[in-house]
């Protein structure tokens, strides 16, 4: 009988001894686990738009996210992400009760459409060395596989002159614009370079749909890098002058901080 009470109390502490060291580890493990560093960009590790999309490399006239835009909008055809479209319809009807017209002058561009633009440019300042051409097109005009204009999001309104925006018809389309456009998700992403930002001069007629746009710009900053950006004249200029860094998130801090935790 003795040796039956001895038995059972040494199984008794042998479960109790294993009890204790499973807690232990379960302990020490959610330990660990807790001093595991929180990198905020490892929740891009798995991007949710493809690279080429990214880099403008599709064609939108046969992409099911595309749409051609319906002629009254517009000054030319043209074609938007299909949610963006949406949302300026939205948006053009409330101005035109407001007595204000918005015509789209410029919507999706791919990276072919772009390279028409960049070289047409390169050509033009020929006179000046290669950093200096791309400076001096990056004043309004993105690199190929660099603009906003490739995920279909991006809309230019009205005019490209500042000097439209700053008086008459054109100062009442962008106070307008200013005090609505953030209600149906667009945002002048290129503001005054006052407070620091980098990158391209002001656009007041840059919009950008930022609920689409903002997940297309952390996916390009998980994936894309300088040596994506290739194909065309004075593509070797992009690293030097921080492409990426400077003219991609060269974005007003309400863009930068829009939709964020």
């Amino acid at each position: 009988m003795k040796n039956h009470l001895k038995i059972l109390c040494v199984l008794i502490i042998i479960c109790a001894c294993k009890q204790h060291k499973q807690e232990h580890t379960k302990i020490v493990n959610e330990k660990n686990d807790t001093l595991k560093p929180k990198n905020i960009l490892a929740k891009l590790a798995t991007p949710k738009i493809s690279k080429e999309r990214l880099l403008g490399k599709i064609d939108y006239k046969n992409d099911s996210l595309f749409v051609l835009v319906e002629s009254k909008y517009v000054s030319k055809p043209l074609y938007l992400n299909t949610v963006c479209f949406d949302s300026f319809k939205l948006m053009f009807n409330a101005a035109k009760n407001d007595g204000i017209d918005l015509k789209i002058i410029s919507g999706a561009r791919n990276f072919n459409y772009q390279k028409r633009i960049w070289e047409r440019k390169w050509q033009t300042f020929s006179n000046l060395n290669p950093k200096e051409r791309s400076q001096k097109i990056l004043e309004y005009s993105a690199m190929p596989s660099t603009s906003r204009h490739h995920w279909g999001t991006d809309i230019d309104i009205n005019s490209l002159s500042s000097s439209y925006f700053n008086s008459g018809k054109g100062a009442i389309e962008y106070n307008w614009l200013s005090k609505n456009a953030n209600r149906f998700g667009f945002y002048q992403v290129y503001t005054s370079k006052e407070s620091g930002r980098t990158g391209y001069n002001e656009e007041q007629w840059h919009w950008s749909y930022l609920p689409i746009a903002s997940q297309y710009l952390d996916d390009y900053n998980a994936i894309i890098t300088v040596n994506d950006i290739i194909g065309f004249n004075g593509a070797e200029t992009a690293e030097s002058l921080n492409i990426i860094s400077d003219y991609v998130n060269g974005i007003s801090n309400e863009a930068q901080y829009y939709n964020r935790d």
